[in-house]
């Protein structure tokens, strides 16, 4: 059989870049180094090339996998004992189910046009995942990875960096890729965290949202509808600070203190009715 699917072409709308290099293929794959009986999700197999390399070291890895020309080929080309296919929408999948018979490790080349709500989902379940590995665009991995004080750091970096611990392995050319980004990848490790603080995601959401909304305002100017100074100072915060050198738990501090005095405070362009 054949190792690509010949005449499939790459489908915008889906966001697909098919690693076809070896060398980075293998360099992942041993990233990852999954084992025998290990549970592993790979999100976006596309033509197997990491695929064929995940299961030569655990023997059977779960995919989920939108494009159903795809999905119709990888059927032939792997037995039921080698891969599960589930034909579905990342975004929509059902992610408790898949990790209800217990902790899993997820991969994947994720598609640039949905990394970021895609990350969010996958944190409603971090409590069942041991490791995450994905290779998305260089721009998002360091915003993701960023720490106070960096340009990079902002609304993503907090919300992930509150469940995860988060480490860059490396970077990835376009040439590697076909059809060839117009960007360079990077591959990124999430380790979840055992405890993270306790916070409302909803009321988290929105403050950081709103600190983040206008980075030259200090949070004295952000807040001023709804805190007094005496509340962000609570918190450990400077008034005439700015969002960017606000460490993660500082952020979840604000958020509980909001919560605390049963503030509403809307996503920046809405409007609380």
């Amino acid at each position: 059989m054949s190792d690509t699917l010949h005449g499939h072409k790459a489908r915008k709308r889906f966001g697909q870049n098919f690693l076809n290099d070896d060398y980075w293929i293998e360099k992942i794959a041993s990233s990852i180094d999954p084992q025998p009986g290990e549970r592993v999700i790979e999100i976006g197999p596309g033509q197997a090339a990491l695929s064929r390399k995940l299961i030569a070291r655990c023997g059977h890895i779960t995919c989920v996998e939108i494009d159903r020309d795809l999905v119709h080929w990888l059927k032939k080309q792997f037995s039921s004992e080698q891969m599960t296919l589930i034909e579905a929408d990342a975004l929509k999948v059902d992610w408790q189910e898949i990790c209800s018979a217990g902790k899993v490790r997820v991969t994947g080349n994720l598609p640039y046009n949905i990394s970021s709500p895609l990350l969010f989902t996958l944190s409603q379940i971090s409590d069942k995942v041991i490791d995450q590995h994905f290779m998305l665009q260089k721009e998002v991995v360091d915003r993701m990875c960023a720490e106070p004080g960096n340009k990079a750091y902002g609304r993503l970096s907090v919300m992930l960096q509150w469940k995860y611990r988060m480490f860059k392995l490396f970077d990835v050319p376009p040439e590697a890729f076909t059809p060839a980004p117009k960007v360079i990848s990077s591959v990124v490790r999430m380790l979840p965290i055992d405890q993270p603080l306790e916070a409302n995601e909803h009321v988290l959401e929105r403050v950081v949202a709103t600190g983040f909304a206008m980075r030259r305002k200090t949070l004295r100017n952000c807040f001023a509808r709804w805190l007094q100074m005496e509340d962000l100072e609570a918190c450990g915060i400077s008034p005439d600070a700015r969002a960017e050198v606000i460490p993660v738990n500082n952020w979840i501090q604000l958020a509980n203190r909001v919560q605390a005095l049963n503030i509403e405070i809307p996503m920046p362009g809405q409007k609380i009715l």
